[in-house]
């Protein structure tokens, strides 16, 4: 693995405009807000990161983002129409989301939760076509699950369960998909799948990708740009050599850290420094 970032040539595709556009978003669950005047653009075949401490507002702006929070003001734009434009099918073909808990309320298979993702695609009473399955099983290939499409999805782990719903999130096509904690719940192994996964299909598919995170140097990793929250406000916003300051991010988390560099990738790697102890050489 290393840390360069994919540069995207969207094939057979000239359109230019961001996936999504947000404009002085402001939201809220009730008379408090939660975000306060948050700006991003997203473009197609782009990781945004969304990382910050606890509380911090990143859950709420993914819900907001998937249309299932709506925003006190501001604006939200897919692909250059308002978000609120889209009807309910129209959006789940453009956009998915994976929750960073997630249950079935019955006993299903994996393949038949992983093809529950079809469903936007499909007309009123409409089974499932080979085609439908064969993007089901692509997906669950993906993921590697493959072994596991007829176990019943309760007798898995919390990371295989994890792996099922990115499958599914796969399986509907979307242009953007939105990550809270993808990796939770994940060995290590699995998690840098996951990373690698959604790289290929960023720059296969021109696939939008924006994903909370707690893991910093895997945001610096694998993001093309970092959005930094404390308290519902953009604190940082940008490559992450440039969110990813020593000082801003000890002001942000409240605990002295330093930046220094992972000498296998080049990439950022941020060191938390407890008092009393010596930080390590950038």
């Amino acid at each position: 693995m290393t840390g360069s970032k994919t540069q995207v040539e969207l094939p057979g595709n000239t359109r230019t405009e961001p996936a999504i556009r947000v404009d002085d978003l402001v939201a809220g669950y009730t008379e408090h807000a939660v975000l306060h005047h948050i700006s991003l653009t997203v473009a197609p075949g782009e990781l945004l990161t969304i990382v910050g401490p606890n509380g911090a507002g990143k859950s709420t702006l993914l819900r907001v983002l998937g249309g299932t929070l709506k925003p006190r003001s501001g604006k939200i734009e897919l692909f250059d129409r308002p978000l609120g434009l889209y009807d309910r099918r129209a959006l789940a073909r453009n956009l998915a989301t994976v929750a960073q808990e997630n249950s079935v309320a019955f006993r299903f298979s994996v393949i038949e939760v992983v093809l529950m993702g079809r469903a936007p695609h499909l007309g009123p009473f409409h089974l499932e076509s080979p085609h439908d399955l064969a993007i089901a099983q692509a997906a669950l290939g993906e993921f590697d699950l493959l072994e596991l499409a007829s176990r019943p999805i309760d007798e898995l782990s919390g990371g295989e369960r994890k792996r099922v719903f990115l499958a599914r999130a796969l399986t509907q096509e979307p242009r953007i998909i939105l990550l809270d904690e993808p990796t939770a719940f994940l060995d290590m192994r699995h998690a840098a799948e996951i990373f690698e996964c959604f790289r290929r299909l960023r720059a296969e598919r021109g696939l939008a990708v924006v994903a909370t995170l707690h893991d910093l140097d895997a945001a610096a990793m694998y993001a093309d740009r970092i959005l930094l929250l404390k308290d519902g406000a953009t604190a940082g916003y940008g490559v992450a050599e440039e969110v990813f300051s020593a000082e801003r991010l000890s002001e942000v988390y409240e605990v002295q850290v330093q930046v220094g560099r992972n000498p296998a990738t080049g990439t950022i790697v941020v060191y938390p420094t407890p008092s009393g102890t010596r930080p390590p050489p950038p």
